[in-house]
């Protein structure tokens, strides 16, 4: 990221109209809608996040998160939500990518990466070529129950640092982040974007406040 381009932020789990409306208002370049998902926050219906994406105006990215592994399925899935964006949050096979983009062609695909050690650094290197973007996230895909975002962790940024210097795609950062840490984050992974979703809730809403304390901090940079 230039030093002296504000931070783009991306505002996950909209669960409403207004929610995302609130989110644009405030600088969102992108809202983030979660399909079903085998664990964590803001999940709601494909009905919910088609009438959201219908609202959203072109110039701002609606991010269909999926945790569907067949590149079939994520197309129909697509096609039900109208989104512009999908982010692919669990395990995903590489010619899948392009199979997405023919059927799709204006589709942008942001493959999450769940940062668990210097072995992300390689995962992120041999998926760049085939995405839009790589998302770094604090999940833990081999639990019983599978983590794919949400959790509100922070993960190692020295690794994602790592990561973003090693790829030649937006790197949009995720995990724990807030009005507190936002800063520090910035700095040292200078990465495309952030993303947060609990960091800027109270009681599982979206706060004005947060929200406007978020983003005067990012854009403090």
């Amino acid at each position: 990221m230039n030093p002296t381009q504000k931070p783009r932020v991306k505002i996950c789990c909209i669960s409403s109209i207004q929610e995302a409306q609130l989110a644009i208002s405030h600088g969102a370049f992108a809202i983030g809608l979660v399909s079903e998902m085998p664990s964590g926050p803001g999940i709601i219906s494909e009905s919910l996040i088609a009438e959201i994406a219908a609202t959203i105006p072109p110039w701002i990215s609606s991010f269909l998160l999926t945790s569907k592994q067949d590149p079939a399925a994520i197309i129909k899935q697509l096609r039900r939500c109208g989104t512009n964006t999908v982010q692919i949050c669990d395990h995903f096979p590489i010619d899948g990518y392009k199979k997405i983009k023919d059927a799709l062609s204006w589709m942008a695909i942001v493959q999450v990466i769940h940062v668990r050690g210097p072995e992300s650094i390689e995962e992120a290197m041999a998926i760049a070529p085939h995405v839009d973007g790589i998302l770094l996230d604090s999940g833990n895909q081999s639990l019983a129950i599978k983590e794919l975002g949400g959790t509100g962790r922070i993960h190692d940024w020295e690794i994602s640092r790592a990561i973003r210097e090693a790829v030649e795609v937006p790197v949009l950062l995720a995990g724990g982040l807030n009005a507190d840490n936002v800063v520090e984050a910035i700095r040292l992974v200078k990465h495309f974007a952030v993303d947060l979703c609990s960091g800027v809730r109270t009681n599982g809403r979206l706060d004005e406040a947060k929200l406007a304390r978020f983003i005067s901090r990012a854009a403090g940079i």
